[in-house]
């Protein structure tokens, strides 16, 4: 359970759905660099089991327990088998699906389940997620996060879905444990330019204000 003490200490996840895996390992190395340690690749992109089994192989950080890596968008207690094998360290789903929560809990491989309405939240808390992807959080905003936790403080809730530097300080004082953050954490051109310097120099801002 170390990668969950990981992203409770950094409060951050970033969601790396991208269609080119290609540059994987340096946009990792970019974003450890940042400070930004707990990293996502979602099964959107068909490499992106063979791209985190690269990950792990050539960013130490990975492996020594500085940082974490897992798979997102998995949806069936299959794909979660498989990103287990691949390595993934944490699971995240956009939608409660017992059964994958089921199995990651059967393999104590923490799992971030996604859900929405109240019940679909305290559902996958009780089942066993390690924390609730609250999405989609641009639909719902702050006040939605602080409504829920009133009557269910226990519950720790990572939103996702429209975060960005503007709005997550209101996530963090509405009670959110962690937020999840994509194609807000880096600008896609410096990705295309190999600018990795940016991408690190953008995503630090990010990790700075949410720990």
């Amino acid at each position: 359970m170390q990668c969950l003490d990981l992203i409770r200490h950094h409060r951050l996840v970033a969601i790396l759905r991208l269609d080119d895996l290609s540059a994987a390992v340096q946009l990792s190395r970019a974003l450890l660099a940042a400070g930004v340690v707990a990293q996502e690749y979602t099964l959107t992109n068909p490499d992106a089991l063979a791209t985190i089994a690269k990950v792990l192989l050539e960013v130490p950080e990975f492996r020594n327990g500085e940082a974490t890596l897992g798979v997102g968008s998995v949806r069936t207690p299959a794909q979660a088998q498989a990103a287990m094998e691949a390595g993934a360290q944490f699971v995240v789903t956009p939608i409660f699906q017992p059964e994958v929560v089921a199995c990651c809990v059967g393999r104590s491989v923490p799992v971030m389940s996604g859900a929405m309405t109240p019940t679909e939240i305290a559902s996958a808390w009780q089942a066993g997620a390690a924390l609730v992807k609250v999405f989609p959080a641009r639909s719902l905003g702050p006040k939605y996060i602080a409504d829920v936790l009133a009557p269910m403080p226990e519950i720790e809730l990572m939103p996702t879905g429209g975060i960005g530097l503007e709005n997550m300080r209101e996530y963090f004082d509405a009670g959110a444990s962690a937020v999840g953050i994509g194609s807000n954490l880096f600008e896609m051109s410096a990705l295309h330019m190999a600018q990795w310097d940016r991408i690190t120099e953008v995503a630090a801002e990010f990790a700075r204000r949410a720990k």
